[in-house]
């Protein structure tokens, strides 16, 4: 390791580190704004300029300067503060003076190193030059006037996005930051690039306006949008919450988060149920609590009971859930709403074994029956990353779909996964970190899981520290539902034949009511959809932003998540739902608060007490392994739609129209 000496502290620094990294783990600031850890080194904004010797008598960029043995690093000379005062001034030449209404103002990266690295006062008094605003989608609002052409958004799109949309024109001066012909930016993790832009060039559209950093309650939380556990930052004022950032986790999202994920907020507020209602004479008409109970109580169903989990339910909820249903004497539970009914007598064959993290450093991957663009944007980028820069081959079955890296798609026949084309096995059984990863909507295909587990044991798919056999879940309660006992062996087919007398529908909205016909449905959820439609009583219940939870994502990894508001009107959490229904039946679930609850529960599944990776073991059961030949259903129609929550958000109703559909909306003149 090279030695170095950084303002008189002498220290080791890794090969390869640059001198910016080097500077860093000496404890020293180094103001940057193109500079970013997960990105391509540019050089461009050239603010993090130090003095090196030996070398030549100038300030030189730290982050595109490589690190050699015996470098005397200085970060505080005078000719440092000078040249990044300098620096400074020519980034403010052309930058507007609008932070009183910029929607970057208390979190912008220029202000911050202005007032620290600046000047006291301006020297230039010509004409500061201004830029036409560009359209880049329902996503990301434009004052490209503010611009400092860092082009951390350029990088991003080509290098963890993959859509080559933005980049730059013109040059020196004249320079601009652009979408492609000004058309929406067609990626699902667009949003990124509002955080990544060190100024007020790029903000969030639909959060434009809203408020300031200072003004909100910031919570941890856990996404529910989609199985990846994307780890959030809740920013609410009042009883509302107004955005939804991700926060850093190397384990699982790194520091992205999808557009689904931040801007399904404006959902939260709108349909929302927050009374319970009662069907009478077919009309749903509002009622007291008590009334919604008594209806319910008037069923006597006595052990004919059943609980169907939707895909954003939590731990603590599901258990609620399956504790009044055993109270009652029943047995039936199912989280597989949309009909999917794989095998489910080992946990470890529907996990995605080989983790989020690790997927990054497969070498031979295949998919099958999966747009992991759609069902895990956060899987995509780690797969896209083991080839563009470990030079991964993948190859695909299932429809084919531009997934924003090269596939050789081998056709759409699940027969398939039982008979590869030679050279597919051959690479396979090469590989020394081969993965393979089925998509929920494969499994459920009469012979795919058979089939798969026959592949990997045959290309050596699990070994010593890898195991390359994934399933990746687009739900989000789905790996927490299979772990507390939701799942039947042909799943929710199973209960409609059952022919329940009473069923409750934790928030799931997909699934197939005309099956339910002759059941009693209660809806116990928080917005008006699907299943608040077809039941018989509502009972309002909290989102997941208005309650704490446990959630296990596609890897089984246990997370908790905090309550940042309270739930609207008469709406309560869920677990206090079937608490209080419970004394309403005349029977007992065995806990009076939520700590109780989630205590009862992890005596019931210890491994939902312990956050972090759950321990499934590695388990084979014996399936039949002849596919049957047909094409792989996908579970996903639209990205920007999958949910309640989304279906009510006016931006993934235009996400959806625009970039699913092709609608044109024109710009207001400005």
């Amino acid at each position: 390791m090279p030695k170095v000496t950084v303002d008189g502290v002498e220290l080791d620094v890794p090969q390869g580190a640059t001198v910016l990294q080097a500077c860093e783990l000496a404890g020293k600031e180094i103001p940057r704004f193109c500079y970013h850890e997960r990105l391509s080194i540019a050089g461009n904004c050239r603010m993090c300029l130090v003095e090196v010797a030996p070398g030549p008598p100038k300030p030189q960029a730290s982050c595109a300067l490589p690190i050699a043995e015996g470098q005397v690093i200085k970060t505080d000379s005078p000719m440092v503060k000078k040249a990044r005062e300098g620096v400074m001034e020519f980034l403010l030449i052309n930058h507007p003076l609008d932070c009183p209404i910029c929607d970057q103002g208390g979190e912008c990266d220029l202000q911050d190193q202005s007032v620290a690295y600046g000047r006291g006062g301006s020297r230039y008094d010509e004409n500061k030059r201004a830029v036409t605003e560009k359209y880049m989608g329902p996503i990301v609002k434009t004052v490209m006037t503010r611009c400092i052409q860092c082009t951390r958004c350029v990088r991003f799109a080509e290098e963890v996005a993959g859509v080559e949309d933005i980049g730059a024109i013109y040059r020196g001066e004249n320079m601009q930051i652009t979408s492609y012909l000004e058309h929406a930016v067609n990626s699902e993790l667009s949003g990124n690039i509002v955080d990544l832009c060190p100024v007020g060039a790029l903000t969030s559209k639909p959060y434009a306006f809203e408020a300031r950093p200072w003004e909100l309650t910031k919570t941890l939380g856990i996404d529910m949008m989609d199985a990846v556990g994307t780890n959030v930052r809740i920013d609410s004022r009042g009883r509302q919450v107004l955005r939804v950032l991700p926060r850093v986790n190397d384990d699982v999202n790194e520091e992205w988060a999808s557009d689904k994920t931040r801007h399904h907020v404006d959902g939260l507020i709108r349909r929302r149920l927050d009374r319970p209602y009662v069907r009478k004479d077919g009309q749903l008409v509002e009622a007291s609590w008590a009334d919604a109970f008594a209806a319910i109580k008037a069923v006597d169903a006595g052990s004919s009971v059943a609980a169907v989990a939707g895909d954003m339910a939590d731990c603590e909820t599901m258990f609620a859930a399956r504790a009044l249903v055993h109270a009652l004497g029943g047995s039936l539970l199912e989280g597989r709403q949309t009909g999917l009914d794989y095998d489910l007598t080992s946990l470890s064959a529907v996990n995605f074994n080989t983790t989020i993290a690790e997927a990054e450093n497969a070498d031979v991957i295949l998919l099958v029956g999966t747009n992991l663009r759609w069902e895990a944007p956060l899987i995509n980028t780690r797969v896209r990353k083991a080839v563009w820069k470990k030079g991964a081959k993948v190859f695909g079955i299932g429809p084919e779909v531009d997934l924003t890296y090269k596939v050789e798609w081998l056709g759409d026949d699940a027969s398939l996964v039982a008979k590869l084309p030679g050279h597919v096995t051959d690479a396979l059984e090469r590989a020394e970190r081969p993965m393979l990863v089925f998509g929920g909507g494969a499994l459920s295909v009469p012979g795919v899981h058979g089939a798969g587990l026959a592949l990997a044991k045959a290309v050596d798919a699990v070994k010593d520290g890898w195991n390359g056999f994934n399933v990746v879940h687009f739900s989000a309660a789905r790996m927490g539902s299979l772990m507390l006992g939701y799942g039947l062996p042909g799943g929710i087919k199973d209960i409609a034949a059952a022919k329940p007398k009473l069923a409750f529908f934790l928030g799931a909205d997909e699934v197939d009511f005309s099956a339910f016909a002759d059941t009693f449905k209660v809806y116990v959820g928080h917005h008006g959809d699907k299943g608040a439609h077809a039941a018989d009583v509502i009972l309002p219940a909290a989102a997941w932003t208005e309650k704490d939870f446990t959630t296990v994502n596609t890897e089984g990894r246990v997370q908790r998540s905090e309550k940042a508001v309270f739930a609207p009107g008469d709406a309560r959490e869920d677990w206090s739902i079937f608490r209080a229904l419970a004394d309403a039946l005349g029977v007992s679930v065995g806990f009076d608060s939520f700590d109780q609850c989630r205590a009862a529960m992890i005596a019931a599944v210890p491994a939902l007490g312990q956050e972090g990776l759950a321990d499934y073991g590695w388990t084979v059961p014996e399936l039949p392994a002849k596919p049957e030949a047909r094409a792989i259903p996908s579970p996903i129609k639209d990205f920007y739609l999958t949910n309640a929550i989304c279906r009510a958000s006016p931006t993934m109703q235009r996400c959806s129209e625009e970039l699913i559909h092709g609608a044109d909306f024109a710009e207001a003149a400005e």
